[in-house]
């Protein structure tokens, strides 16, 4: 990140207080999709154990986002009204909580499953309002597209962590290992959040005072009500050009989450292990790219493009590109021309994470955190229905090209809708 800025204290050189924020909120969410993905491979276990169908195993993947969906837009309010601190430090508590009772649920039957799953996900549903709750105060606006690149980063770099090592302690230990290995990591996290976190820079012992001053120029100016503005948000064109790229973006990110180890296990016929270590380039391709692409963004801004212009093309191009190698894809059967459109699907995809998820910070930074909490409920239902309907579809037609093709879909009609109503500009005051 810049440390340049308009203060008349020039900042020191060297890490500043800021990159500890980010950096512990980057690690929060690579702890919150280890937790969420560690089940993509362990469900295969699970299923050959209790006899699940396709369809069966699909109910279980989708369960969780019912609950994260639910809680979603009352954790942007909470903290909004609480600080991310708290909320952040007490939903990564509670989600690895039932991370590691999940095994008990599941030897106790499937409806106890799903209600643990679902109990998961209000707790993996604060994880982004809070986050942005603190960026608003935390990141001036020429790093925002790097610093929620490397926050959206944690997505790919936990499955690619969780990818990589559940398949191996699966074989090695069994699949109740995965949930308890990975539940403690969160509680380790938050330990540490609580000892080095702080809500608000202007309060903050730790923060240098050129930079408390740089950041002062930069924060959102304080709220003259506490009333949330729900009319506005909800008769605003550009917030449902948001929400609706919040849901198109989320399909292909939650479909190949849920079943991108079971495609290359069953249509590709690789071991469980083989399975895992394929699917986590994909997600490697999607980190890299995602933080190229924050670079690049930034560096459009400060070249002269319009913040407008410069969300645009970077979502249109992460939306169609990924739709062309889904489309590419759905009749391939050497694994390792699948694994190159996966890679493809995926880093493309991640361009997104310059287009719609910081424009929240831009047309709402006052309440980025409300905003984040409203879009990623919208966000959330590809992970119902998105995960349930390719569970159906490969039960009823034996492959994935007709889940591919929708996919593609989903995201081509995005695209189109962000291209003609998306804005940069602030709209909610």
């Amino acid at each position: 990140m810049n440390t340049t800025s308009e203060s008349a204290l020039p900042l020191q050189p060297g890490w500043q207080r800021r990159y500890t924020i980010v950096s512990l909120c980057v690690l929060a969410a690579f702890v919150c999709y280890i937790d969420r993905v560690n089940i993509s491979v362990a469900v295969i276990g699970m299923q050959e154990e209790f006899g699940w169908s396709e369809t069966t195993k699909g109910m279980v993947l989708s369960s969780f986002f019912i609950g994260y969906m639910l809680f979603m837009a009352p954790s942007g309010w909470l903290a909004n009204r609480l600080g991310g601190k708290i909320v952040l430090g007490v939903a990564v508590a509670w989600w690895s909580v039932f991370t590691i009772l999940t095994p008990a649920a599941a030897m106790l039957g499937l409806p106890i499953l799903i209600i643990a799953r679902i109990a998961m996900g209000l707790g993996e549903a604060a994880m982004f309002p809070s986050a942005y709750n603190l960026y608003g105060r935390w990141v001036p606006p020429g790093e925002r597209s790097r610093a929620v690149s490397l926050l959206i980063g944690g997505i790919p770099l936990g499955t690619l962590f969780a990818l990589l090592t559940t398949g191996w302690l699966v074989e090695t230990y069994g699949w109740h290992s995965v949930f308890y290995t990975f539940g403690v990591v969160g509680i380790a996290w938050c330990v540490l959040w609580f000892l080095k976190a702080h809500n608000d820079p202007a309060t903050d012992p730790l923060c240098s005072e050129p930079e408390r001053q740089m950041l002062a120029s930069h924060a959102p100016a304080p709220k003259e009500s506490q009333e949330i503005p729900w009319k506005q948000m909800f008769t605003t064109p550009a917030i449902w050009a948001l929400m609706i790229n919040h849901f198109c973006s989320n399909w292909v990110l939650y479909m190949l989450l849920a079943w991108l180890p079971s495609y290359f296990r069953s249509t590709l016929d690789l071991s469980i292990i083989n399975a895992g270590i394929f699917s986590a380039a994909p997600w490697l391709s999607m980190f890299i790219i995602g933080n190229l692409g924050g670079l690049v963004a930034d560096k459009m801004v400060s070249g002269g493009l319009s913040l407008t212009t410069v969300r645009k093309i970077m979502q249109c191009t992460g939306l169609i590109g990924s739709a062309v190698c889904l489309l590419a894809v759905q009749n391939v059967s050497e694994p390792y021309a699948a694994l190159g459109w996966m890679c493809g699907a995926l880093g493309i995809a991640a361009l997104t994470w310059s287009g719609f998820v910081p424009n929240h910070l831009d047309i709402a930074p006052r309440y980025a955190d409300v905003l984040m909490g409203i879009t990623n409920t919208a966000g959330t239902i590809p992970g119902i229905i998105g995960v349930a309907i390719t569970g159906w579809l490969v039960d009823s037609t034996g492959t994935y090209a007709s889940a591919f093709a929708l996919c593609a879909a989903v995201n081509i009609f995005g695209a189109v809708v962000w291209l003609f109503f998306s804005t940069a500009e602030r709209v909610i005051d």
